[in-house]
């Protein structure tokens, strides 16, 4: 047997396993996207999510489909993390000017900050707050599955804290229309806002849809800056980590790879040398790779076991809403 033969064997042997579940994910994908098609204000994140859970909270989850779903949520979420620095560009991150940066990095540290700390006093575990924080702090079940490889936090309390996420993401699109319209907002204060305390990219565009044209600019770059900060905040978790565990080979690395690559994917779209096509094309494939992470992060929402944590996740759900939208709301007022 030659070393092509042997290398393709091996290949082979390790992605059988894997074809029934990126089979589901690949057919549940495309349905979210549908969704996303016909209702807009419903992210295909979201709706992967959604009927990944609802697969496994009725029909269950087949053994064989088990290799394929873990591979989606892990592997295929940490290539879509890195095609996501393809989104930012760092020219636009500083030309929102001192001021906004300041209420971005301020509104990102209250909210992982202060998420942790409420979490710890009402009883959750140090992994489930800090998951809930990465989530409310950045850009939702993306970035909590991005941390989550950093924590020993279980299926269920990944599951609660992308639920949340989900759940008081949409709220936001009902919600923070109404409370600018109260106070009075202009288009780019609104907007600021809502890029500023919105989780997920399509829930920003919603809300911010409901003003004009001007507002969803200013949402856009508001919240694809909070998504720049997904890189420090997890190296910065890491580093945390490591410094606490003494045997050798069990320290997680300073900076994993796939936030090396999402930093990279910002130099390289910071450096303007893809075409505009060449972006579209990965922002497409970037979408879709996140989609079948959602359905893989999905069959592990266990409507059963998540019981067992009780109200308490809820709770401090709701307070990092308050706290996110507090934060924001008060430096968009304060810099006017």
């Amino acid at each position: 047997m030659t070393a092509t033969t042997s290398t393709t064997a091996r290949v082979a042997a390790y992605a059988r396993p894997l074809v029934p579940g990126l089979v589901l994910v690949a057919v549940f994908v495309v349905i979210a996207r549908g969704i996303n098609e016909v209702a807009s204000t419903v992210s295909a994140l979201v709706a992967a999510v959604f009927l990944g859970a609802l697969l496994a909270n009725t029909v269950g989850i087949d053994p064989r489909l088990e290799p394929g779903l873990k591979f989606a949520a892990k592997k295929l979420l940490r290539i879509g993390v890195v095609l996501l620095g393809l989104r930012l560009s760092l020219d636009d991150v500083t030309e929102l000017g001192g001021p906004a940066l300041a209420v971005v990095a301020g509104t990102v540290l209250a909210t992982f900050v202060g998420t942790q700390w409420l979490g710890r006093r009402i009883g959750l575990s140090e992994d489930m707050s800090l998951l809930v924080a990465t989530g409310y702090s950045i850009c939702g079940a993306s970035a909590i599955a991005a941390m989550e490889s950093m924590t020993d936090a279980d299926e269920e309390e990944t599951a609660a804290a992308i639920g949340l996420v989900t759940v008081f993401g949409t709220l936001s699109i009902i919600t923070l229309p109404w409370i600018g319209a109260l106070l009075d907002l202009d288009d780019n204060d609104f907007g600021s806002w809502v890029g500023a305390s919105t989780h997920d990219v399509a829930q920003v565009v919603a809300a911010a849809s409901t003003a004009s044209a001007t507002a969803v600019a200013a949402a856009i770059v508001v919240k694809l800056t909070r998504v720049v900060l997904l890189a420090p905040m997890v190296a910065y978790v890491s580093w945390r980590r490591r410094s606490r565990l003494t045997e050798e080979g069990s320290r997680p690395p300073l900076l994993p790879l796939f936030v090396a690559g999402f930093l990279a994917a910002i130099a390289v779209r910071t450096a303007d040398v893809l075409s505009a096509d060449a972006l579209s094309f990965a922002k497409d494939v970037d979408g879709i790779l996140l989609a079948a992470a959602m359905v893989g992060l999905g069959t592990g929402v266990r409507l059963d076991r998540m019981r067992k944590l009780g109200s308490k996740p809820l709770v401090l759900g709701v307070m990092s809403w308050v706290v996110v939208a507090g934060v924001s709301l008060a430096g968009v007022l304060l810099i006017r």
